[in-house]
């Protein structure tokens, strides 16, 4: 299994329109440190998974008949946005598959286009090809999954973007899975009481209790990195922060 990490950013992103943090200044001088919507390519032989489509040029970036599926967390634009323009084009529909919100975003129900809705179940495993999807319910304002996924080789990565903690029977089926890497939401920094995204801490706790042999951070605000910017950073050794472009390769 093969996951690029194609945007390790939050909602405003880094840099953010009109801030002059730390952080944001650094990334305007070197791309490196820039940060888009957070998103993940999931590859395994043949088949290819966009999870979250929140980056705005999908059409650019995936020619036609590249993608097997596309897979949401949840409807909030920074993780759809990039449909709205893809859903008009020609040619074989694409399965998007998506926790069941009636509500969605916009209107990409009702003009759907070639993007071919699916609503998933918690905890009801789904075979996209040849990988194994389970949807894993998350803590956030509108109704959203975290994945866990494994390939037919038994390599196993789970996606947990975005939430505040998780639901009890959520972190009991990722102790009992047993995955190897976890991209876990870490939006802020330590904050008294986080809301909708996992600060710094309420991260690092998660991540010490599942145990995973290796965990990424991601959704990343400009706020977290200027913090860590002035006082380094410090992260157990299986632990690192993501950004754009990573690959992560042979999850075992």
């Amino acid at each position: 299994m093969r996951i690029t990490f194609l945007g390790t950013g939050d909602a405003g992103g880094v840099p953010r329109y009109g801030c002059d943090c730390s952080a944001c200044t650094r990334a305007r001088v070197d791309s490196t440190f820039r940060r888009r919507s957070a998103s993940v390519l999931v590859e395994a032989e043949g088949t290819r998974v966009l999870i979250d489509a929140g980056l705005t040029d999908l059409t650019e970036r995936f020619p036609p008949g590249s993608l097997t599926a596309i897979v949401l967390t949840h409807f909030h634009p920074d993780h759809v946005q990039g449909l709205f323009h893809l859903r008009w084009g020609v040619g074989a529909s694409i399965p998007v598959y998506a926790p069941p919100d009636t509500a969605g975003c916009a209107d990409l129900y009702k003009h759907s286009g070639l993007l071919d809705f699916r609503h998933l179940s918690k905890f009801q495993p789904v075979m996209i090809s040849d990988v194994r999807l389970t949807p894993l319910p998350l803590i956030h304002s509108k109704p959203t999954f975290g994945y866990a996924i494994e390939d037919a080789a038994g390599h196993r990565f789970a996606y947990l973007t975005d939430t505040v903690g998780l639901p009890p029977r959520t972190e009991q089926f990722l102790l009992e899975h047993r995955v190897a890497d976890l991209a876990i939401d870490c939006s802020h920094p330590p904050t008294p009481e986080p809301r909708n995204h996992n600060d710094w801490t309420l991260a690092l706790a998660l991540i010490e209790r599942i145990a995973p042999q290796r965990a990424y951070l991601t959704h990343i605000s400009h706020t977290l990195d200027a913090w860590l910017d002035a006082r380094g950073t410090c992260l157990p050794p299986t632990a690192r922060i993501a950004r754009d472009g990573l690959v992560i390769q042979g999850t075992g």
